[in-house]
């Protein structure tokens, strides 16, 4: 099978997040989110993170670019050796084209969709509650978003700004104009799974586990 390298695709609020961190312990890969490579770049200090910093605190929006580098070092460390699941890359065509040419020969091997009506998701993120600390995971109804301390790190838990309904919306339109024709981009290379993403966590993550243990059972 090579190097498995898989990118998740999704609305938000439709369990990408949830189910990389699952996929990633069952194949022993690394679970590789945009938004955790930024976070750290910039609290490393390395030289993109620097730059990365420097746009953040313009109040701009990281470039393609930026993205781009971030992700060829990360596929740089040693604990991609063996492949990464993508959360939250790539976004776009031409971020998608340049995993291409960042990846090589090893290529993606395959590319699922977490398939989740809007008005689901926009429910999940609606009531989504985060660690500012850990980021941990809750729902408004869980205890640790009733005090405000994550029972992880004892962290504050909090909604995010862009889990308010405005910023929702707006975020949902972004994906179905700049990552939603990127489900062409893989079908076309038949590398695309659809799964039904409005199920149970745990039936979600077995009827990925099953797409990918059929594909590469060799």
């Amino acid at each position: 099978m090579g190097r498995l390298i898989l990118v998740v695709l999704g609305k938000q609020g439709a369990g990408k997040g949830t189910q990389c961190k699952r996929l990633a312990e069952r194949y022993s890969i690394p679970h590789v989110s945009t938004g955790d490579m930024l976070r750290a770049a910039v609290k490393a200090g390395t030289p993109v993170g620097r730059d990365v910093a420097a746009v953040l605190e313009a109040g701009e929006l990281v470039s393609d670019d930026l993205v781009n580098r971030l992700v060829e070092e990360r596929f740089a460390q040693s604990d991609a050796a063996a492949g990464a699941l993508l959360d939250g890359f790539p976004r776009t065509f031409a971020q998608a084209e340049a995993l291409e040419t960042i990846l090589g020969e090893d290529g993606v091997k395959l590319c699922v969709n977490l398939d989740v009506p809007v008005e689901l998701v926009a429910q999940r993120l609606s009531a989504r509650r985060v660690c500012v600390e850990c980021g941990a995971i809750y729902t408004d109804t869980d205890p640790e978003a009733v005090s405000g301390r994550c029972s992880v790190c004892g962290g504050s838990v909090v909604q995010r700004a862009d889990d308010r309904p405005e910023a929702i919306r707006s975020r949902l339109e972004a994906y179905e104009r700049d990552t939603a024709p990127l489900l062409d981009f893989y079908r076309d290379r038949d590398l695309l799974v659809s799964v039904d993403g409005a199920r149970a966590p745990d039936e979600v993550t077995a009827a990925i586990v099953a797409v990918i243990d059929e594909r590469f059972a060799s």
